[in-house]
């Protein structure tokens, strides 16, 4: 098969969801609302969060990088494709697309670092309330989100720059609806065995160690839940961390049922669709898991709303 350099690489092309002109409006309209319901849900959880004192703690602190962060992935890919279908233009620059699988490998993997720290922050706070305050003061709090991002940043970078030594076959097609990582290692004819063992390896860390730690952190937590005497303290502590726990078994649920679509499968449209669910789905949602499930935030909320509503 032919091949050319990726220097000479000008452009790729997004399949999107379906070849049917008739479901690609159906399609842009519901990922147009999907995209908009995310960017307003996450704000609102933001500016409840800045606005109301009482939610001036570390686990509302953590919450709102994690709104900010779903709004940076879900932006990463959704108004590409929205634009690709207004225009009936499935090209996505060859610039373009590298930082987009760039994009999302920060911001997906700053969300994998954040569940973490937010795992620990109900471990510290449920199993050392007396030194909670202590523990998780403002300047450790700045340090976990940097260090979040740093690694997130570091991780993203390295698969990044392994795909410019890639050379990439005639054929450019991308059968998804945004630059995935696996899907640009697949397109390239050169040697791309030191990136397939990358991906496992640094995934099999990156993800394997954030996950270890929110098991390590719960195992303590349920422990010390039970040994609790009154059952009033019991519900308390199970539902302050009830949010997380949704959150987290969405995030991890659909990614490893992205990846088991994958093997077993060789459908890529289906894997496709199982990606939805963890690049847009799972960012949609978390406001409003957040938001029903916890009563401080539903009344920051309804304060903020009322606010922003009556006459000034």
């Amino acid at each position: 098969m032919a091949t050319i350099n990726q220097t000479a690489v000008s452009e790729f092309l997004l399949l999107e969801l379906t070849d049917d002109p008739a479901l690609q409006s159906i399609i842009f309209s519901i990922f147009l609302s999907m995209y908009l319901i995310t960017i307003l849900g996450n704000l609102l959880i933001i500016l409840a969060v800045s606005f109301d004192s009482h939610l001036h703690t570390p686990m509302y602190f953590f919450l709102s990088n994690l709104s900010l962060n779903d709004i940076c992935l879900i932006t990463s890919t959704i108004p590409k494709m929205l634009v690709n279908i207004l225009r009936q233009d499935q090209s996505i620059t060859y610039t373009g697309c590298l930082s987009q699988v760039c994009f999302v490998l920060v911001f997906g993997g700053l969300e994998n670092c954040l569940l973490a720290v937010m795992a620990y922050d109900r471990y510290v706070a449920i199993c050392h309330p007396l030194i909670y305050t202590v523990v998780m003061n403002p300047h450790l709090r700045v340090l976990l989100v940097l260090l979040s991002l740093v690694i997130s940043i570091v991780h993203a970078l390295l698969h990044t720059l392994m795909v410019l030594r890639l050379s990439f076959c005639t054929d450019l097609e991308i059968p998804h609806f945004f630059c995935e990582l696996a899907q640009i290692i697949k397109l390239a004819c050169s040697d791309t065995l030191i990136n397939n063992v990358l991906v496992y390896l640094v995934a099999g860390l990156f993800a394997g160690v954030p996950l270890f730690g929110i098991i390590f952190s719960y195992i303590h937590i349920v422990s010390s839940v039970f040994r609790m005497p009154s059952s009033e303290g019991k519900h308390k502590a199970f539902s302050t961390c009830g949010s997380h726990l949704s959150v987290v078994s969405l995030f991890y649920g659909t990614g490893f049922g992205v990846y088991i679509s994958s093997v077993v499968t060789d459908s890529t449209r289906k894997t496709a669709v199982a990606s939805v669910m963890y690049s847009v789905v799972t960012q949609m949602l978390n406001p409003f898991i957040y938001s029903l499930r916890n009563r401080d935030m539903k009344g920051a909320l309804r304060k903020l709303i009322s606010g922003t509503a009556s006459p000034s």
